[in-house]
């Protein structure tokens, strides 16, 4: 419960967090199998981000046009990463080491992305200026397909790596209003997700249930507060962390 609190409220403010932080917990900490973690973890955030939308909704702190473009990348790709692995038929250890391996350099990149975000907005503001709508809307698919295939298949990406990407997709959105689109766009993305692992049996419900209990307070107080504070602090902190998460995933 606590552990679901402090992920949530950290999702709450920023967006980012809650498959980075909490499928290693639940690998590392509490011992869960890798593919079991991320399924448990995908039925956990889809339930969290609702609590979190609803907030972010009322606030209207949401921008539903990002939303719709994630979407129409994502949730296909969800799909289709779900048939291919169901298809190509690959045995729990395979399974297992595939997602630890990718998990890790999702985190690494993740990291990456929330330490280099204030140079990255630099460069690409220098270099590309205001994108059309057009070729914004199409770049917004694309982003959400990859973040579709890495989110299935690691439960990791949906914020640190979509808050980035839609940061420089959306220079002139407020920050809280990007993370409130982030959340919102999460929803259907992990529960197309989850219910795909969650058909194969691999949930670990009474986690689950425990990880909500602590987790919903902690999203949607989270997400009250989120338009007054800064997250610079919280973005450094948790990017170490993903770091030494990452590092002990990979070596």
């Amino acid at each position: 419960m606590l552990s679901g609190f402090a992920v949530g409220f950290l999702v709450g403010l920023t967006g980012v967090g809650g498959g980075s932080l909490m499928t290693p917990l639940l690998i590392l900490l509490f011992g869960i199998a890798p593919e079991k973690a991320v399924a448990t973890d995908l039925i956990y955030a889809s339930i969290t981000k609702t609590g979190g939308s609803i907030v972010h909704a009322i606030n209207k702190t949401i921008d539903w046009s990002i939303v719709t473009r994630l979407a129409a990348g994502s949730l296909p790709a969800s799909a289709l990463t779900l048939i291919t692995l169901y298809y190509l038929g690959i045995d729990s250890a395979a399974i297992s080491d595939l997602i630890t391996k990718v998990l890790g350099v999702a985190l690494a990149f993740t990291a990456a992305a929330l330490l280099a975000r204030p140079w990255l907005l630099r460069t690409y503001a220098n270099r590309f200026g205001i994108v059309s709508n057009e070729t914004t809307r199409a770049y917004t698919i694309v982003v959400g397909f990859v973040l579709g295939v890495l989110v299935t298949i690691s439960s990791v990406g949906a914020g640190a790596l979509g808050v980035t990407a839609l940061i420089l997709l959306y220079p002139r959105t407020p920050i809280v209003k990007i993370a409130g689109s982030d959340i919102a766009h999460a929803v259907p993305l992990t529960l197309l997700a989850g219910t795909g692992h969650l058909l194969g049996g691999s949930v670990s419900t009474g986690t689950l249930v425990s990880l909500l209990c602590g987790s919903l307070p902690g999203i949607m107080i989270a997400s009250a507060f989120a338009p007054r504070l800064p997250d610079t602090a919280l973005r450094i902190t948790l990017a170490l962390t993903l770091i030494l998460v990452s590092a002990k995933l990979l070596f």
